[in-house]
């Protein structure tokens, strides 16, 4: 299958792209970025990976000849979070650069599969959304947020919590809810196996989940955020919606960031426990060759996990809504 990743040159879309092309489930990859993309592709081109790479930039229609033909298009572009940048500053610095880019998707690869990194996840999703609302090509099964990192995250963090390789074995840990700070919901108490710290641990380890973009920033001086893990997560979840819409069965459910209209039924149990005000919800989902084809159930919650649900969900249904909302400004 043809991908396309919007933003190919930057911290995220480079190793991005590099993963990309070792995959078995990428027949072709289309790179566009507003720089630098020529260069990028041409050396992604030497490895000796199946699939052929071709880079774009925005002169000669660049965007929508790097969307033609493609199924699955994956969006780390826009501008990371700097130093002293509230959440407000990014919304107001991406919003835009996202818009754009849901409009050529709209118009050029209305079928695809999108795949959102640009932050803030929790209000660009509902961007694309109304956009492809707009242009009636909207399809809430083949949108997502890509939240791949926060579980990730839980993972690396539980096992360092018990003192044991995170490579062996994974811990398997859902992480719910939206993409940033109190909105990350990590659900220690369903651990795969078990997690057995206390009540003080499971608290620093969710507090750890919830901020852990924060040690990276700190540790690059504020120079820079997240993007090789944010890469690794992003390559991840991509090649489980390309496995699943090859045919493959995926062990397990998958969690993104979803518009909760993808599966009706299955949102009635996540919505016994938000409430009916939030559309959109990091949840379970189980891929298949159209893209969601189940929402799965939360499962048994602890207090201190229904505690922080309550906690983060005003939050985000607070992003959720300036999503909704924005429009452009017309120069």
């Amino acid at each position: 299958m043809k991908a396309t990743v919007i933003g190919a040159a930057g911290g995220i879309g480079q190793p991005l792209s590099l993963l990309l092309k070792q995959s078995k489930y990428v027949s072709e990859l289309s790179l566009y970025d507003v720089v630098n993309t020529i260069g990028v592709a041409t050396d992604l081109s030497h490895i000796n990976s199946a699939a052929p790479v071709t880079g774009f930039l925005p002169e000669n229609d660049g965007m929508a000849k790097a969307l033609q033909g493609t199924e699955l298009v994956i969006i780390p572009a826009g501008m990371p979070r700097k130093p002293g940048m509230t959440r407000d500053d990014l919304f107001n610095a991406n919003a835009s650069i996202v818009y754009g880019i849901a409009e050529a998707i709209a118009k050029n690869a209305p079928k695809a599969f999108v795949l959102v990194i640009s932050n803030p996840v929790n209000s660009m999703v509902p961007i694309f959304a109304e956009v492809f609302k707009a242009h009636n090509t909207y399809d809430p099964k083949r949108l997502f947020g890509v939240t791949t990192l926060d579980v990730v995250r839980a993972s690396t963090f539980v096992a360092e919590a018990e003192g044991r390789p995170a490579e062996a074995p994974h811990f398997h840990i859902p992480v719910v809810g939206g993409h940033s700070g109190t909105t990350i919901i990590p659900l220690l108490s369903q651990s795969e196996p078990k997690f057995n710290g206390d009540q003080k641990t499971i608290e620093e380890v969710t507090h750890h989940i919830q901020f852990g973009g924060d040690d990276v920033v700190k540790a690059k001086n504020n120079a820079g955020s997240a993007t090789l893990s944010m890469a690794f997560a992003g390559a991840r979840f991509a090649e489980a919606v390309l496995a699943a819409a090859q045919g493959q069965s995926l062990e397990r459910p998958q969690y993104s960031y979803i518009d909760l209209a993808a599966d009706a039924k299955g949102a009635e149990q996540i919505k016994s426990v938000i409430g009916n005000d939030t559309a959109f919800f990091s949840v379970p989902i189980t891929l298949g060759r159209d893209g969601v084809t189940a929402i799965q159930p939360l499962g048994q919650l602890s207090e201190f996990e229904q505690k922080i649900i309550k906690e983060g969900i005003e939050a985000l249904n607070g992003n959720i809504a300036k999503g909704v909302s924005f429009k452009p400004t017309k120069l």
